[in-house]
């Protein structure tokens, strides 16, 4: 499984590569913090703030005010944000939160496509057909909290559906996270930089249910587990 400070290194090396590469318009770097009972948090300034997109409000809304209070560790260009939280207990990871928060205001590159298609950045977004919405990769293995089938340990949540989880075979690392965005969301400049993005192949190990890969799920890529 890899350790906190390998996971905090990865995180480290994806905000410098999106901002190199000019994908990134803000950043906050991660850092670790101690808690109590041999845990440890990796976090960003600004994170206290990331609970706002649990609660019933418009999504533009929860938008505004992570914006406001620059709740990610990065914002694209385009106005969307990235975040990635972890907790680990000892050397075993307890919980994380990587999240995808896409602007919901893409209509000056929408009514203008013109001025932005010849970046690359911008290509996947221009479509006026795009509408924006939340991805969450959470992984939570705490006692209580867990429930097979009903609360993966890992899933992915797409929308602000509540129920919304699919099961994920393993806790995701930043490195998985940041190629899966984009890979799927900004593919063009993906195809671009894609040999200059730094590769990790150390993976967390698979916690999947039996249950869980009876239906529809998503397998992690598999690699070296540490």
């Amino acid at each position: 499984m890899p350790p906190s400070s390998l996971i905090e290194q990865q995180i480290k090396m994806m905000v410098l590569y999106l901002v190199e590469k000019g994908i990134a318009d803000d950043q906050n770097f991660p850092f670790q913090r101690s808690k109590t009972n041999n845990k440890i948090e990796i976090t960003f300034i600004g994170a206290e703030h990331v609970s706002i997109a649990m609660k019933n409000k418009p999504y533009t809304e929860i938008y505004e005010h992570l914006i406001r209070e620059r709740a990610y560790n990065i914002k694209t260009i385009d106005g969307a944000m990235l975040q990635m939280m972890y907790l680990f207990d000892g050397s075993t990871v307890e919980t994380h939160r990587l999240a995808f928060f896409p602007s919901p205001y893409l209509d000056e590159f929408q009514n203008h496509p013109d001025i932005y298609l010849e970046d690359e950045i911008y290509a996947d977004i221009v479509a006026k057909n795009i509408v924006a919405f939340p991805i969450r990769f959470d992984y939570d293995a705490r006692e209580g909290v867990f429930e097979e089938l009903e609360h993966p340990k890992s899933h992915l949540c797409l929308g602000q559906y509540e129920k919304c989880r699919i099961p994920v075979s393993a806790p995701v690392t930043p490195y998985q996270f940041i190629q899966f965005i984009l890979l799927n969301f900004y593919h063009t400049a993906y195809e671009k930089y894609a040999d200059q993005l730094p590769i990790f192949t150390q993976v967390f190990e698979d916690t999947i249910m039996e249950s869980e890969t009876s239906v529809i799920h998503i397998k992690v890529p598999e690699g070296k587990v540490s």
